[in-house]
């Protein structure tokens, strides 16, 4: 039995995962988002690459459309992304994808020209031979939580002072193609947008040890967004992990805007060993825990548009032990968790060096530079090494 044939007649025989997926109400709930999910993750559309992308764009396009959202191109819910071969007046334009996005005006006569951009990527590895990549977590999670929260904004009856604008990015997977152009060629100034929020693999744990944790990055670029990731509190039985985005590099769509020094936050779970591979399937998400993290990202989004002032960048990263802390509890669970996290010796004297280090640096309250330094490329080592 070919693999895209096994998990079409395991979708069948669900008790119909989409019946959700057409509810519209301003609540965001796990059942609709574990709707989108089981779509976007469907073998209908190949591990969202190639023709399949194709049908999940257009698929994004359609939902937007029934929420009465605006197009974000004109007349269009596309964006074809070109080659940057290509030139205006190309008789032969190549065409390597389309972001898909849609528009909800501002209501505030001083601050609608004014944007916040909520994104996250759709497209996958697609299909090898007989098996295909559902990309249940990555990143048909993300866009659930795009889908809801641009669902609430759009029928809640009180309507932000800021536009927002709501984008599904395609070609994240092949160096962020996708949302590089967007930032290229966006469809309001860019000198505009305030904050750009986008979220990858959003449904799982960290190592399978980090159940109540989202980690949430960019905030160490501006004192406003760390202003509000804590005093917005996550709901009851989430926590959030604030880490420097350097920690895991560019690693998604925030690449683009971070270089163009626009204020962002970006959401994870966390790489988990399903990452990137035909096992990412729907079954395995925590969809109580999606709709605490889609709840929290749309608040946060709706202060960023409806606050008097706008975040603003900082230049120089803000350093402080919040990080610190998040990565200790993540080494001191891997460790003591050898049934979820089984370690080899080598890589259990690595993370308890690692911690004995980290612990020293809380009990004397302060980070320097150089052990910043220190924790940056660590990190990237454990999560190069060990998850």
């Amino acid at each position: 039995m070919t693999g895209i044939l096994a998990c079409t007649l395991a979708f069948g025989m669900l008790a119909d995962p989409y019946a959700a997926e057409e509810e519209l109400s301003p609540q965001i709930r796990a059942a609709e988002l574990k709707a989108h999910v089981y779509r976007l993750a469907s073998p209908e559309f190949l591990g969202r690459k190639g023709p399949g992308a194709a049908r999940a764009s257009a698929h994004i396009a359609a939902a937007f459309k029934r929420l009465g959202l605006r197009p974000a191109f004109g007349d269009s819910y596309f964006q074809p992304v070109r080659s940057a071969l290509d030139t205006d007046d190309s008789p032969h334009p190549n065409y390597l994808g389309r972001n898909v996005g849609a528009i909800l005006p501002g209501t505030d006569p001083k601050l609608k020209s004014e944007w916040v951009l909520l994104g996250a990527h759709f497209d996958h590895l697609g299909k090898v031979g007989d098996e295909y990549f559902p990309g249940a977590d990555d990143n048909a999670s993300s866009v659930a939580m795009m889908l809801e929260v641009a669902e609430r904004f759009a029928l809640q009856k009180e309507k932000p002072r800021r536009t927002v604008v709501f984008v599904a990015f395609d070609l994240e997977e092949v160096g962020l193609l996708g949302s590089t152009y967007f930032a290229i060629h966006p469809p309001l100034p860019i000198r505009q947008l305030k904050a750009f929020l986008t979220g990858d693999l959003l449904g799982r744990s960290m190592a399978n040890v980090m159940d109540e944790y989202v980690f949430v990055m960019g905030s160490e670029r501006s004192a406003k967004m760390r202003q509000l990731v804590e005093g917005v509190k996550p709901p009851k039985g989430l926590k959030a992990g604030r880490l420097g985005a350097d920690i895991v590099g560019t690693r998604s769509d925030y690449g683009p805007f971070r270089d163009r020094s626009v204020p962002f936050l970006f959401f994870s779970t966390g790489q988990h060993r399903d990452y990137h591979q035909t096992s990412d399937r729907p079954e395995k998400l925590d969809y109580a825990k999606l709709e605490r993290i889609s709840r929290w990202i749309a608040d946060l989004t709706w202060r960023l548009a409806t606050d008097d002032d706008a975040p603003t960048w900082q230049e120089k990263p803000g350093t402080d032990l919040d990080e610190v802390r998040t990565i200790l509890v993540l080494v001191k669970r891997v460790m003591g968790r050898p049934d979820r996290y089984p370690l080899s010796a080598r890589q259990r004297d690595l993370m308890g060096g690692v911690a004995k280090r980290l612990g020293d640096i809380l009990d004397r309250g302060k980070v320097t530079s150089a052990e910043r330094t220190w924790l940056v490329w660590t990190s990237r080592l454990l999560l190069a090494t060990v998850f």
